[in-house]
């Protein structure tokens, strides 16, 4: 391979490793997001979520669109002002203007389990 051709696949793997970096601003720490957020349950408990484990309701755990398996959240519910914080292991929540589901636990620990769906403040602390 002549030298040419090493610099256009250097530069080509280049510009994909910064287009692929540049896409994950919003895993930032420290950062608040404002979003609704539900909560699922029983239908759930010990089925398989999308990072492969098994969904414990009784476990603080999310889903999430985007955010890598792993990702620990502070979520706080802004009608109780209670927090609690969450591991993301599931994909989800599928219904429009929802950007995170709670697990069962997590949603009780801080008063959303009445209400459903509602406004909380996000921050990713891990």
């Amino acid at each position: 391979m002549d030298r040419r051709n090493y610099l256009l696949i250097l530069l080509i793997v280049l510009a994909f490793v910064c287009t692929a970096c540049s896409g994950s601003r919003h895993l930032t720490t420290g950062r608040y997001t404002y979003c609704n957020a539900s909560w699922y349950g029983k239908p759930f408990h010990g089925r398989k979520t999308a990072s492969g484990e098994r969904y414990n309701m009784y476990a603080k755990t999310a889903a999430h669109k985007k955010l890598p398996f792993g990702t620990k959240l502070e979520v706080t519910y802004l009608k109780t002002g209670k927090n609690v914080r969450v591991r993301v292991n599931d994909r989800g929540p599928y219904i429009h203007g929802r950007k995170l589901d709670l697990s069962y636990a997590a949603a009780k620990r801080i008063g959303l389990v009445h209400d459903g769906v509602g406004k909380i403040r996000m921050r990713i602390i891990h």
